[in-house]
């Protein structure tokens, strides 16, 4: 990973997110790109800072929703802080992954449907709302003509999305991805969709809407925003003299849930060990955890339980700095891999805020920042549903 970018309710670019995540400082707060009182969700994490004018032409800005706008903007400071050349030797690809895709773009241009006629709606709408859509966008505003391709699988997708991206580069397909994943569905009809999955806290006080791990849990928060990388083969990125490696995607791997009723067992662990043992690594080898941390007391259990079984009581320290920022579905994955890269570098994990109570059996950092040595961490990401993904991370 050579180039990374961030946008998220916490900070606009990695230098601010970072600050603001080390600093414990949240996010999320009452809902005001609209008002929400009438909902039962009431709060969420919005990105307030970003001018999408200061980033992108006009003409963009009227074909675009909120979150290809954040996509774009994002592949420009991804793209120069890996100091990728213009005529760069190989292919440029691009992997990105969405959920919801443009919520809100969608919402406008049906409310002109129906309150002012058919011939007022954009015809950008054929193409804004959809999920390939940031992959296209990237690919045009950058003229990648590389492998492209977008993955949709909710809150894991982002991860999945990272890790094909590494996956084409050791098959050869291309010697450069650009991959992540955004998301920003805090609209109306957004929130109307996440409110009735039942895994949204219905608290308006935003100091404790989103508990993770915490027995008074009540459900996660939305969010939107996510991240970028640039991923390239190491070979390659030696050869055209790549300024940094922020680190490297070091294994993988993505299994379901069995269905609700069965009598299996969840299959986060096995995810787990599965990424471990493509990344030819001991479970000991892994120094952290950044945990997909769901909000609601059964989803949490099943995470701790599966932490447990691998690595054991206590046995590995975890962090969840989505607390700061709420779940952004897609965009979650790739953010936490930004921040497990700057704790990498900076060997010090970022605390998990609001949560008082947690399990006995779960090292979870609270409060203040915990520096330590670290060399490899492990991400992980699940949807309700049964995608369970994770991604081993090294210096």
């Amino acid at each position: 990973m050579t180039g990374m970018a961030a946008i998220a309710p916490n900070g606009v670019g990695v230098d601010d997110y970072w600050d603001a995540t080390l600093s414990g400082r949240s996010g999320i707060y009452p809902i005001s790109g609209f008002d929400a009182t009438s909902y039962p969700v009431r709060v969420a994490g919005e990105v307030p800072d970003f001018d999408a004018g200061r980033h992108l032409p006009p003409r963009l800005l009227t074909q675009t929703d909120r979150m290809t706008r954040y996509a774009l903007a994002a592949a420009d400071w991804a793209v120069a802080d890996a100091e990728v050349p213009p005529d760069v030797d190989g292919e440029f690809g691009v992997l990105t992954a969405a959920a919801a895709g443009g919520f809100e773009f969608g919402q406008r241009e049906l409310e002109k449907l129906w309150g002012q006629g058919p011939d007022r709606v954009s015809a950008y709408q054929s193409f804004a709302w959809f999920y390939a859509v940031n992959t296209g966008q990237i690919s045009i505003r950058h003229g990648l003509r590389g492998t492209g391709s977008v993955l949709v699988a909710g809150q894991a997708g982002g991860l999945d999305a990272i890790a094909e991206a590494a996956r084409m580069l050791r098959r050869g397909t291309t010697t450069l991805v650009l991959t992540g994943g955004f998301e920003a569905s805090v609209c109306p009809w957004g929130l109307v969709a996440c409110a009735t999955t039942g895994t949204m806290s219905t608290e308006p006080d935003p100091r404790w809407a989103y508990l993770p791990f915490d027995e008074r849990a009540s459900g996660a928060v939305p969010g939107e925003g996510g991240a970028l990388l640039v991923l390239e083969d190491a070979v390659a990125a030696a050869r055209r003299g790549a300024p940094r490696v922020h680190g490297r995607i070091a294994g993988h791997a993505a299994t379901f849930d069995p269905p609700p009723g069965s009598t299996r067992e969840p299959g986060l662990a096995r995810a787990v060990r599965a990424a471990l043992r493509d990344a030819d690594l001991p479970v000991g080898a892994i120094d952290a955890v950044f945990a997909d941390a769901a909000g609601t007391p059964d989803r949490d259990r099943a995470e701790v339980d599966a932490l447990r079984e691998v690595f054991g009581p206590r046995g590995v320290p975890v962090t969840a700095p989505k607390s700061m920022t709420g779940r952004l579905d897609s965009g979650s994955g790739p953010l936490d891999v930004v921040a497990a890269l700057l704790s990498l570098r900076d060997g010090v994990l970022p605390p998990t805020i609001g949560t008082r109570r947690a399990p006995d059996e779960l090292d979870l950092v609270l409060d203040e920042p915990r520096g330590l040595p670290l060399r490899a961490v492990l991400v992980l990401a699940r949807e309700p549903g049964g995608f369970n993904s994770a991604l081993v991370v090294t210096a």
